[in-house]
């Protein structure tokens, strides 16, 4: 099991790897009154991170609820 976990992970990685290398032209990125040109393998790889931290985070969260009932 733990051999398939590190397959998919190590799949998971490259294939988000392809995606970011191919995707280098520059895009404008708009965020309120801030507008942004950047790579968009840059912008790719910030919604990446955030998203794990997003995740992280809410399964702390969740992970402390379900310890609190107990």
């Amino acid at each position: 099991m733990v051999k398939v976990k590190l397959y998919t992970a190590l799949t998971l990685i490259l294939l988000v790897l392809i995606v970011v290398f191919q995707n280098t032209e520059p895009v404008e990125t708009k965020c309120l009154f801030v507008t942004v040109t950047m790579p968009r393998a840059a912008l790719l790889a910030i919604t990446l991170l955030i998203g794990i931290a997003a995740g992280m985070l809410l399964s702390l969260g969740l992970a402390k609820k379900i310890h609190k009932k107990d």
